[in-house]
């Protein structure tokens, strides 16, 4: 059986085309997966909120990973910066173990240091301080109240923030060189192999002299990209649908 990571979807509505790719993909994956990773982002915006008209339009993708689970495949999911404190729809609904961040784990006998990745680049120190704020657990409590007119202005805020920084951030820095310095400090941690998402950069490479897989998984919006792991291996596919 298959193990499959995928992150950066940035699900948004179900009439955009990587919302019905995506869906498309996880209906292929029922009976023929043993775990799915979810590394973050799969939602373009999720603050746990627990408004059904802020849960509606996905209720798609989430009838879908219920199916999954249902199949018997485990669901994990790793937080990310557009989508965190998920709530009870995760963990009831979906029974999928959340991880709020990176985790060395054990895959298929190999020793991964999974993360979304955002918290690789260290030197982002104003994102850095971002993540602080939202993450504490005076956040995670508030968002239970916060009204949905309210929830609605704070995701659209954090959107045009998120896209207004992409493109100056990725000018600045050299995100395959801060993927590949992460992985030789872990390789000296124990780990075999890194597999993170959040740089929308799709890459598969052993780490120059070493025995550490680089898996970087790329996005649901240009590359329709994500991980699978077989026998112990990691590889990097793209995802085209069987019809």
């Amino acid at each position: 059986m298959r193990t499959i990571f995928i992150a950066d979807a940035h699900l948004n509505s179900p009439d955009d085309t990587n919302y019905r790719m995506f869906c498309r993909f996880l209906a292929e994956l029922v009976g023929n997966c043993q775990t799915l990773y979810i590394m973050g982002d799969l939602f373009d915006f999720w603050l746990g909120f627990p408004s059904k008209s802020f849960i509606a339009p996905h209720e798609p993708v989430l009838q879908l990973l219920a199916e999954l689970e249902q199949s018997g495949c485990r669901l994990v999911y790793f937080e990310g910066n557009h989508d965190f404190h998920l709530g009870d729809v995760f963990t009831k609904r979906l029974h999928a173990d959340i991880h709020t961040g990176p985790a060395l784990m054990e895959v298929q006998g190999r020793q991964l240091y999974l993360c979304h990745g955002d918290q690789l680049n260290r030197a982002d120190y104003g994102y850095r301080l971002l993540r602080l704020i939202l993450h504490n657990r005076l956040m995670r409590v508030a968002v239970r109240f916060v009204p949905l007119s309210l929830a609605l202005r704070i995701r659209h805020r954090l959107q045009h923030v998120s896209r207004s920084g992409y493109e100056t951030k990725t000018m600045r820095w050299d995100y395959r060189e801060i993927i590949r310095n992460a992985a030789a400090t872990l390789q000296q941690q124990g780990a075999e192999g890194l597999v993170a998402g959040h740089f929308h950069l799709p890459l598969c490479e052993q780490l120059d002299g070493s025995g550490i897989t680089i898996l970087s998984l790329g996005d649901w919006m240009e590359y329709y990209s994500y991980g699978e792991m077989m026998d112990g291996q990691l590889t990097l596919k793209q995802y085209r649908p069987s019809d």
